[in-house]
């Protein structure tokens, strides 16, 4: 069906603007999409593969270089003779997070751009008014989505109810801190250190006081946000692209996150020593199966709020969440552990290129939640803090191969399924 007659001028003029944009002008708007991309988690080949996508559809060259603190991108115009136009910027960035509605966004206005639907410097602003700060609702949100994510996860480990309440308050608190440590340098470098001491302490206080927990478990419950299994991930799927600074840097990342929710928490606990708490420690998991089914979908709506989706995408993010953490489960039941996390890597990779093709619309709403609850970030922190508790490098060699042997099978599948399902782009 042809555009009605009153479009026409006005794509035919964003055409116009988009093909006549000056050089400089080009240059910073793909350095904007670029910006925006870091900042909503994107990986170093997914990033670089849109940024040159951008660049090539707005007629210039461009040769970027990123790594989870940073870019580097040289442009260039073809249209001038070889050297003439060289321009390099360099770019210091603070890690990014995952905010898929603004992932969505940025993707959309770049798709205008680059189709003439919308001109350069009418793209740069709206790029640029995604960067206004959250609403207090918007904060507010957040804080509940920690607080109900470690109960669901709770949950999800059919532990007893005093577990899952104070897995939830401990979650509770921790957003608060994160929501404090924002914009305060000093106390964001140490905020997962504090977070392992709140959760440590919390846990020995009602465990001491209130009555028995499972008391490492509900620590690690309660931090299950701040885990970098993602990160880990993330690092490893880079290296396999090889993409090894950038990957190399993302691992080394991931580890010191883990260091220091584990400093935080053995703190905790050796003040609780001092202060003579004695708390009670139990292994139980009595839950029903209802309980776990209650708990999948608190953990998918939780997730789908601290992804920071948009609203008419939270029925995607938390079936995406939902059967990931299903196949897993089934596929384990069906051969074991790591081919459940194999199987589930496969189908989130496979349907959210799917989507993302169908859509129009990045694949990362189904990718991203789909592996959430399938990363091994959990098990790392566990093996730390045993090596550390027991101070026995045995204690720990177990959880490092359960680490290894997570992070293999969720890369596989996510390599197979592009395989098996090719992307849209890079998003």
């Amino acid at each position: 069906m042809s555009a009605p007659p009153s479009l026409v001028p006005t794509v035919a003029s964003a055409t116009a603007d988009a093909a006549s944009a000056g050089y400089a002008e080009r240059i910073e708007f793909v350095l904007e999409v670029a910006e925006h991309l870091h900042a909503y988690g994107t990986t170093a080949q997914r990033l670089e593969g849109a940024v040159v996508a951008v660049a090539q559809r707005l007629g210039l060259d461009c040769e970027p270089w990123s790594n989870p603190t940073g870019m580097i991108l040289s442009f260039s115009d073809p249209r001038r003779p070889a050297g003439v136009s060289d321009t390099t910027r360099v770019i210091r960035l603070a890690p990014g997070d995952t905010h898929l509605y603004k992932l969505c966004e940025a993707d959309r206005i770049a798709e205008d751009v680059m189709a003439g639907r919308v001109g350069i410097a009418e793209g740069h602003a709206q790029l640029r008014a995604l960067s206004r700060p959250p609403t207090t609702r918007q904060r507010a949100m957040q804080v509940f989505g920690f607080g109900l994510a470690s109960a669901a996860v709770a949950g999800l480990l059919r532990l007893p109810w005093l577990d899952i309440g104070t897995a939830g308050l401990i979650g509770l608190l921790i957003g608060m801190l994160e929501l404090a440590s924002q914009g305060r340098v000093r106390l964001n470098e140490a905020s997962d250190a504090i977070a392992g001491v709140v959760a440590g302490l919390v846990a020995i206080t009602v465990a001491s006081l209130v009555g028995p927990l499972n008391l490492n478990t509900v620590t690690i419950a309660a931090l299950i946000v701040l885990l970098p299994g993602m990160t880990l991930t993330n690092a490893v799927n880079e290296l396999t692209s090889r993409h090894l600074v950038s990957g190399t840097a993302r691992f080394a990342g991931a580890l010191t996150t883990i260091l220091k929710l584990t400093i935080g928490t053995v703190i905790a606990f050796k003040l609780a020593e001092y202060i003579g708490l004695h708390p009670q420690i139990r292994a139980s998991r009595p839950q029903p199966e209802w309980v776990e089914g209650v708990a999948l979908v608190s953990g998918a709506f939780a997730f789908a709020v601290l992804f920071r989706a948009g609203l008419r995408d939270y029925w995607v993010v938390m079936l995406s969440a939902a059967g990931g953490y299903l196949i897993a489960r089934f596929g384990g039941q069906m051969f074991d552990a790591v081919g459940g996390v194999f199987l589930a890597a496969l189908a989130t990779s496979a349907l959210g290129n799917a989507y993302a093709r169908l859509s129009q619309r990045p694949g990362a709403l189904v990718r991203v939640p789909g592996i959430i609850m399938l990363v091994p970030g959990s098990i790392a922190l566990r093996g730390v803090i045993d090596l550390v508790q027991q101070q026995n490098v045995d204690a720990g060699s177990a959880a490092a191969i359960a680490v290894l042997n997570s992070l293999m099978a969720l890369v596989a599948g996510l390599l197979f399924g592009n395989l098996l399902v090719s992307a849209r782009r890079n998003l």
